[in-house]
């Protein structure tokens, strides 16, 4: 039996068809901000980077833009600054939001996982349950926003999940299961049945783009991993997604295009010394966040950029 933190709850599956009825947003330039992970200095820099563009840019944060920020302060400004632009339920914030705690974080993480993971991953989630609950009119304005969410960029439809195409702790936009030829015809039905060109998520925590040939034209998924955190071996930076209908005016790390229209994975560089100083503020040595995530917040994931994308496109 799956145990909290492996747990997908029903209430988190809506499905292809959900997507496919879901109302159109216009944009120009889409920035898709997963897992900012309660990284103010992240925040500072997404904000840089959109101000920088020569047109309006539309940002969506598509979940777990909290988590690391059990202090209330930065607790109170992650939420207030992000509700602000377009945001769609994480696993994170959904489960602030759950009355019970059989889902524990809400990850749903494979069996694969170490349980000690799964384990300090609950811990963690309880601790920024408890600075949550004291501010009840946020977690309000939390219960309303959506699990999913389409945009029309040129003549692109996008879908912005967090998770999969299934449910939003999904994890088949995994690199691992979008690699995997038996989940292709699983691919090319999501594509299908929601009605979109590109798949939008972060969930996994690492971050993969894959153009898919579905039979007389191309659908992507590309999957930012994190905004927060490092992504790549010996690299401090995040990464965000750029889906515009104007080439960008920072340099990609990958991407392509579809039509006239550019997709990119942007490195979203912060404030590193600011960050480090916020998180152990909250996360000293030995606490369940410094165990799972310090070294990887020193040092990058091992993850690289031939992992996330492979040239040729």
């Amino acid at each position: 039996m799956s145990k909290p933190g492996q747990v997908c709850p029903l209430r988190y599956h809506y499905g292809p068809a959900a997507l496919a009825v879901a109302p159109e947003r216009p944009a120009e330039t889409l920035y898709v901000t997963g897992g900012l992970y309660g990284n103010r200095p992240a925040l500072d820099a997404v904000e840089v980077l959109a101000a920088a563009e020569p047109g309006p840019v539309t940002l969506c944060f598509n979940g777990d833009f909290h988590w690391f920020d059990i202090d209330e302060t930065a607790f109170v400004e992650i939420n207030e600054r992000v509700l602000r632009h377009d945001a769609l339920l994480g696993n994170v914030e959904a489960e602030l939001l759950s009355q019970g705690g059989e889902a524990g974080c809400g990850c749903a993480y494979p069996e694969t996982v170490d349980a000690s993971v799964v384990e300090r991953s609950n811990q963690i989630h309880a601790c920024l349950k408890s600075t949550a609950q004291r501010y009840p009119s946020m977690l309000a304005g939390l219960s309303k926003l959506p699990m999913y969410a389409c945009y029309r960029v040129g003549g692109v439809r996008v879908g912005v999940v967090h998770g999969d195409a299934e449910a939003l702790a999904g994890w088949r936009f995994d690199a691992n299961a979008l690699d995997d030829p038996a989940n292709r015809e699983w691919l090319a039905s999501a594509f299908l049945g929601a009605g979109v060109e590109i798949f939008a998520s972060s969930h996994t925590c690492l971050p993969v783009c894959r153009r898919f040939d579905l039979g007389g034209r191309f659908g992507w998924i590309i999957n930012n991993g994190a905004a927060g955190m490092p992504n790549f071996t010996d690299t401090q930076f995040g990464v965000i997604t750029r889906i515009g209908t104007t080439p960008s005016p920072h340099q990609r790390l990958y991407g392509g295009n579809l039509g006239q229209v550019h997709i990119d994975a942007l490195a979203l560089a912060f404030d590193t010394d600011r960050w480090e100083r916020e998180f152990l503020a909250c996360w000293p040595m030995g606490s369940p966040a410094y165990v799972s995530y310090f070294e990887r917040i020193r040092r990058g994931p091992t993850h690289s950029l031939t992992d996330a994308a492979p040239s040729g496109w």
